[in-house]
């Protein structure tokens, strides 16, 4: 029971202060933030065990490297490997020079503070990429640049882990380097198991979940793979954040992507909202209290030293000076790997317990002054900013998914490979999405770009980017998942064009209704060809003519039946009115045809 009550007590804080947020402008990160501050120990009180919540959070930023993964196919990554290994290590290495005599003068040690110089150099995974996704500015240059950074620090995590050992004063440092090499084969086992099991199992193992058709067991297995990279990597000494990556990025060339995608994204956003709620808990208001002035002064230094060494590293990879300012706001805060560095260092002896408070204190306030600084720099900086200035000799040749025009393919039956067929001879991208694997994998086979995928599902359609889409052709056969698909894209994604496949009238009727801005009937044309082949055959003259007569007067009696679609009566009365002045147009044109052949 008072577990349930605890779940009631984050739902209800994340309720009032998110949208309080959202509604000032101010990002759902910094409500939740809110919301912990709200009903931790220092003001309501209302939830005392943060570290265990803080602990269990952290699998939301496990799904979030998932999900950004699924997103980076290994061809992409390797474009952005510029971005990740120098600028993340130039990002890493500048900001721990400037660090370093300030870290060593306030511990008066040399070594302790190259250790807290390295650690308050990283960077929020969680925060950051997650106001990235937010204001949509992942994919911007400025945003590309943010991940590789974050990338290189989660991979640097790793090294920082074993070394913290050798900062303590009365380290066994001779037994080390014997104890590195283990970890090192370990860690390097555990990678070639993550590859060769991603690469030759997964795929395999989910064709047979999807073959049983149970929903439920695809998210299990989702979760699964996600959590059981995660741990597995942990064990090893890596982080479970990039364990998970590393898993996503395997998946990432999959036709199940988008649905994996779709099925991981629920549980990270609640996961990420619990994180950042831990978070604004943590926030140790009695230290901040004792001593104002030291935490302050370390945050402040520490963000402002950040703000300008990214500063200089946009500058250097060719980002103008909107997207260098852009980075350099996104990144000064200390990150939360910060919370497990510093306490691995605690338990080890390296550093005393009111040095780890005070600087868990401060990765905690730069971590909730974070959103602020995305809106200051939205609502007053960037508009003040000149735009250009960049080379853009780095990210010029980051290749983007997203090429011009943009269209997604529900349904790859007879009607959606002709699309899709056309489309490719013309190098037009466009994403296909079946809920058939049999389906998936016959049409896979001819290198067409299709996923398995419910085009039903919103998060499916926004893990294929309908966000971002120009056209989205629907040409599923089954009328219900048609028109259901129909109703989800127009409410959700008004401003996206639709061109659908109807099965018969009514379908048409039903899709016309829901706004789709172009139905084509799947007999109508081959129908109308036959009637004209038919009638020429009998020896009616001017065929073309009647048939095209024809085709112009129903399709305008379609339209006039969209409104009355849902009353039998007056369909059945629109129809008899169209038959009578379709045959009056037939009989005019004859007696015109007649008159014609008199002259002659």
């Amino acid at each position: 029971m008072v577990a349930l009550g605890e779940v009631l007590i984050f739902l209800a804080s994340a309720v009032i202060m998110v949208p309080l947020a959202r509604r000032f402008g101010l990002g759902a990160v910094l409500g939740y933030l809110a919301a912990g501050v709200l009903i931790g120990p220092w003001v309501l009180g209302l939830i005392d065990d943060v570290e265990t919540i803080l602990h269990f959070s952290e699998l939301g930023i496990v799904l979030l490297l998932f999900v950004i993964g699924l997103e980076l196919r290994p061809s992409r990554l390797s474009v952005l490997r510029r971005l990740i290994f120098v600028n993340g290590s130039l990002q890493l290495s500048l900001s721990t020079v400037l660090f370093w005599p300030l870290a060593a003068w306030w511990l008066e040690s040399v070594h302790l503070g190259l250790l807290v110089a390295i650690v308050l150099s990283l960077s929020s995974t969680a925060i950051g990429l997650q106001m990235l996704a937010e204001k949509k500015q992942l994919t911007a240059p400025y945003g590309r640049a943010a991940f590789g950074i974050l990338l290189l620090q989660d991979i640097a995590v790793i090294p920082l882990l074993a070394l913290i050992p050798l900062f303590a004063p009365a380290g066994d440092i001779a037994q080390e380097p014997a104890n590195l090499f283990v970890q090192f084969l370990q860690t390097a086992a555990v990678i070639a198991a993550i590859i060769v099991g991603g690469h030759f199992l997964l795929r395999p193992v989910f064709r047979i979940i999807v073959g049983s058709g149970v929903r439920e067991v695809f998210l299990a297995a989702v979760l699964l793979v996600a959590l059981g990279t995660a741990l597995l990597a942990e064990w090893a000494g890596l982080s479970m954040a990039l364990g998970a990556f590393l898993a996503g990025v395997l998946l990432s060339e999959s036709e199940f992507r988008h649905e994996l995608e779709a099925g991981v994204e629920p549980f990270k956003g609640l996961l990420l909202g619990l994180f950042f709620i831990a978070v604004g808990m943590s926030i140790d208001f009695g230290r901040l209290i004792a001593e104002p002035w030291l935490i302050v002064g370390i945050v402040m230094v520490m963000m402002v030293l950040k703000f300008v060494v990214l500063l200089a590293v946009g500058r250097y990879s060719g980002l103008d000076s909107r997207s260098s300012v852009s980075l350099a706001f996104a990144l000064p805060q200390a990150g939360e790997f910060g919370f497990v560095l510093f306490t691995v260092a605690l338990n080890e002896g390296v550093l005393q317990a009111g040095v780890v408070d005070q600087l868990v204190a401060a990765i905690s306030v730069s971590m909730a002054l974070t959103p602020l600084m995305f809106f200051i720099n939205e609502r007053w900086i960037q508009p003040r900013i000149a735009p250009g200035g960049g080379d853009g000799r780095q990210l010029e040749d980051i290749p983007d998914d997203h090429g011009e025009p943009r269209v997604i393919i529900a349904g790859l039956g007879r009607v959606g490979q002709i699309v899709a067929r056309n489309m490719s001879m013309l190098d037009i991208h466009f994403t296909a999405l079946d809920y058939d694997q049999e389906q998936v994998d016959f049409v896979r086979k001819f290198g067409h770009r299709v996923f398995y995928g419910n085009a039903t599902n919103l998060d499916v359609l926004r893990a294929a980017d309908a966000d971002h889409a120009t056209l989205f052709v629907l040409t599923i056969s089954d009328i219900d998942v048609s028109i259901q698909t129909a109703q989800m894209v127009r409410r959700h994604f008004p401003e996206l064009r639709i061109h659908a496949r109807a099965r018969n009238r009514m379908h048409a009727l039903e899709l016309k209704a829901l706004g789709v801005d172009y139905v084509i009937r799947e007999a109508w044309l081959s129908s109308l060809d036959l009637a004209r082949e038919s009638l020429s055959a009998v020896g009616v003259r001017r065929a073309s003519r009647y048939v095209d007569m024809f085709r112009e007067h129903d399709e305008r009696t379609l339209e006039d039946q969209v409104a009355h679609k849902d009353d039998e009566a007056e369909l059945v009365e629109i129809d008899r009115r169209s038959r009578e002045q379709l045959a009056e147009l037939f009989e005019e044109d004859r007696r015109i045809l007649h008159a014609e052949d008199g002259e002659e």
